[in-house]
């Protein structure tokens, strides 16, 4: 599994014109799940991203979590990151788990992560989606387990 996540001012969600989900400052996850993840990578990712130490303190130093700060997560399947990219000019989704091991797999990080945070929301899986964020910094991280 891998998410990248991006510390956040706002982030919003659009399906077909409608806002499905929102979060004030937090952490956007984009998340792509892998051919052979598991439940366990899934819950070890989840705690790393709400535990990753990416907002400042009062020095102005990345040690403070989204859980540490009361901030919300908003939650994107995103099968494009774990695209290979290696070879051409045209990505190849050959590593990307099925769409019903996804789907699962995204539905256990949101379940794994909601009830530890104070704002949570998430996009449609599978649909075709706008997101709208306002960058914090910018900050961004590629987070793999």
């Amino acid at each position: 599994m891998r998410a990248l996540i991006q510390r956040v001012s706002e982030a919003s969600v659009t399906v077909e014109g409608e806002i499905v989900g929102r979060i004030g400052r937090g952490i956007l996850v984009l998340l792509g799940v892998e051919k052979g993840d598991d439940l366990a990578a899934c819950h070890r990712l989840a705690e790393k991203v709400i535990s990753y130490r990416i907002f400042p303190d009062e020095a102005g130093r990345m040690n403070r979590s989204v859980k540490g700060i009361g901030g919300g997560v908003l939650v994107v399947s995103q099968f494009t990151l774990v695209a290979d990219t290696r070879k051409g000019l045209r990505p190849s989704f050959t590593p990307a788990a099925d769409p019903g091991d996804a789907e699962a797999l995204y539905r256990a990080f949101v379940a794994h992560i909601e009830p530890q945070l104070t704002e949570t929301a998430t996009g449609r899986f599978g649909a075709d989606m706008q997101v709208a964020l306002i960058n914090d910094g910018p900050v961004t991280f590629l987070v793999d387990v």
